[in-house]
């Protein structure tokens, strides 16, 4: 049997949710856009598969939230910080967007509301076209720098 006053809590907290999600404004509402995860330079990237307008919100980078010792005692190259002191965990089933690797001169950039990761289109991007975001100091010198970054600014394709 519940304890007493479960139910109540549980509709109370049902209630909180939904005005949370009510007070993110549409812009941060994912667009329906075509995108594909297929091989990149790096490993896995994510493509368009249309165009994509300057400014709209592509994709949600969804994960399961860590607790205070995970945050500190562990290291994922999934983890991302969505506050002061909360960090997600992007290695899960369905995030796609943990595949939009970095880019020194990027394509779309990041905007973090209510402790959740939104990936927007800094200009329009191409149907074909990898997008990427520039992943910031702290993840760059601990991932990409001992190995060199792949980007098309740092590591041009000749053709």
């Amino acid at each position: 049997m519940y304890k007493e006053g479960y139910q109540s809590n549980y509709e109370d907290l049902l209630k909180m949710y939904t005005v949370w999600m009510k007070k993110l404004p549409k812009r941060f509402t994912p667009g329906d856009f075509k995108v594909r995860v297929g091989k990149s330079r790096t490993g896995k990237g994510v493509f368009a598969e249309e165009k994509i307008p300057k400014g709209a919100c592509i994709l949600e980078y969804t994960g399961r939230a860590l607790n205070d010792w995970e945050q500190h005692n562990k290291s994922g190259k999934y983890f991302f910080e969505t506050g002061k002191h909360s960090m997600i965990d992007g290695n899960v089933p369905g995030n796609i967007a943990k595949y939009v690797n970095h880019a020194c001169k990027p394509n779309c950039e990041i905007d973090i509301k209510n402790k959740r990761v939104f990936i927007f289109a800094k200009r329009t991007i191409k149907p074909g076209e990898e997008l990427t975001y520039d992943y910031d100091t702290e993840y760059f010198d601990e991932f990409i720098k001992p190995k060199g970054c792949l980007c098309n600014s740092c590591s041009p394709v000749l053709a």
